[in-house]
């Protein structure tokens, strides 16, 4: 009888333990089911390092299509939000929530649309993502922190490959400049021209763009243009009076003249050497 009673006993704490594990497996495999997503990138979750080259090509697009309005190191600029500490980029692994936004843009909040390759896009956000977040995200801009270039380098590229003397003078147009613009204002002059403003708007000091309109019946008008795009075409005549004409594809033909075109078609050309060495001497020139 004792020998039956230790028999049962000894099966019942086995019993006991062994349903112990299970009830703690699968509270185990529960918890595992329903444990939150990790925590998006940041400075307590840094990230793997990004590849190099994918970097530096984002670094290139980042700077032509977004730097004016996000600044050229995405903590803000000229009417752009600081783009590091937004969720969306925080939460963005390889370009695809930066994608939808990049790609149909943001009305209204005046931010417009860009036809992009999924891979530059993929290389923005690489960009963005191989900036530390830190401290430093938050803290005021320092504008001298532009002027990365060197000078003499920047005087010889103004003199010669640059061709800036063909229709500025530094004893000219641009005496005293680095008086006029802090040296982040001057780069953004530089790469547009001075012909947008913010949020990529026309400046309201830029240079007038001039218009000729050829009517299918032969007359030519001709005057400042103020606005076009594929359905009118609005200017001033050379009598002062405002006029909008409608357009169907190419009809009426236009003919569009901008001061600044060069510096427009130098924007997906810059090297940022170039950029920077004569931002740099340009803002010697007090």
């Amino acid at each position: 009888m004792r020998a039956a009673f230790w028999a049962w006993l000894l099966a019942t704490v086995l019993f006991s333990a062994g349903l112990a594990r299970s009830e703690a497996a699968i509270s185990d495999d529960h918890a595992a089911g329903s444990a939150k997503p990790p925590a998006a990138a940041g400075p307590d979750f840094p990230r793997p390092p990004g590849d190099p080259a994918a970097i530096a090509r984002g670094k290139q697009v980042f700077s032509v299509n977004c730097g004016f309005c996000h600044g050229s190191d995405a903590r803000g600029g000229e009417g752009g939000p600081n783009l590091l500490r937004s969720p969306i980029v925080l939460n963005d692994q390889h370009g695809e929530l930066v994608a939808a936004i990049v790609s149909t843009g943001r009305a209204a909040k005046g931010m417009p649309k860009f036809d992009l390759p999924m891979e530059s896009i993929s290389d923005i956000a690489a960009y963005l993502h191989s900036i530390s977040v830190g401290r430093n995200a938050t803290a005021p801009f320092d504008p001298k922190s532009v002027l990365v270039g060197n000078a003499s380098a920047g005087k010889k590229y103004f003199n010669g490959e640059g061709h800036c003397t063909a229709c500025h003078a530094v004893t000219k147009d641009l005496a005293g400049i680095a008086s006029k613009f802090s040296p982040k204002d001057l780069q953004d002059v530089i790469f547009t021209g001075g012909s947008t403003g913010m949020l990529g708007m026309p400046s309201p000091s830029a240079l007038p763009r001039s218009v000729l309109v050829k009517m299918p019946g032969g007359e030519v008008i001709q005057g400042r243009l103020v606005y076009v795009d594929d359905f009118v075409v609005v200017l001033f005549d050379a009598n002062g009076s405002r006029r909008t004409l409608r357009r169907d594809e190419n009809n009426p033909e236009i003919q569009i003249t901008d001061p600044m075109q060069w510096h427009l078609d130098m924007a997906r050309r810059w090297e940022d050497r170039d950029l920077h060495n004569l931002t740099a001497y340009l803002a010697a020139l007090k």
